[in-house]
């Protein structure tokens, strides 16, 4: 069964590149229609997808984060990785990745979560 970790900085200042990865076991990230997936939750706020990498490396991005939001892969690795540039106090939450088969859903895996607060 697919395992999903978050790994990365809990703390990041305003303006800084925030960098997260997702190191996933049980299955490749390049597995026939297995879509990998960002998603974050403010405090008190509801869960938010943020963009997905596909199986095939291509990726799509919700539209009011395209201007400052990426998400690559190191397939030698195992590893797909979120890039957010000029963070701000607002972007502080619990960051996850997910993974499954189609597009982003509820029935899709996911990581436990890390933390990550902005703040100077």
């Amino acid at each position: 069964q697919v395992q999903l970790v978050e790994s990365g900085p809990g703390l990041v200042k305003p303006s800084q590149t925030l960098s997260l990865t997702c190191t996933v076991s049980g299955g490749a990230i390049t597995t026939t229609n297995y879509h990998w997936s960002w998603l974050r939750q403010p405090p008190g706020q509801e869960l938010e997808w943020m963009g997905t990498i596909r199986y095939t490396g291509s990726t799509y991005i919700k539209n009011s984060l395209k201007s400052r939001t990426s998400i690559s892969r190191d397939t030698s690795k195992n590893q797909f990785i979120l890039h957010l540039t000029s963070v701000n106090p607002e972007n502080t939450s619990v960051y996850f990745c997910a993974g499954g088969i189609g597009p982003w859903s509820n029935q899709h895996r996911r990581g436990q979560g890390t933390q990550v607060i902005v703040s100077s």
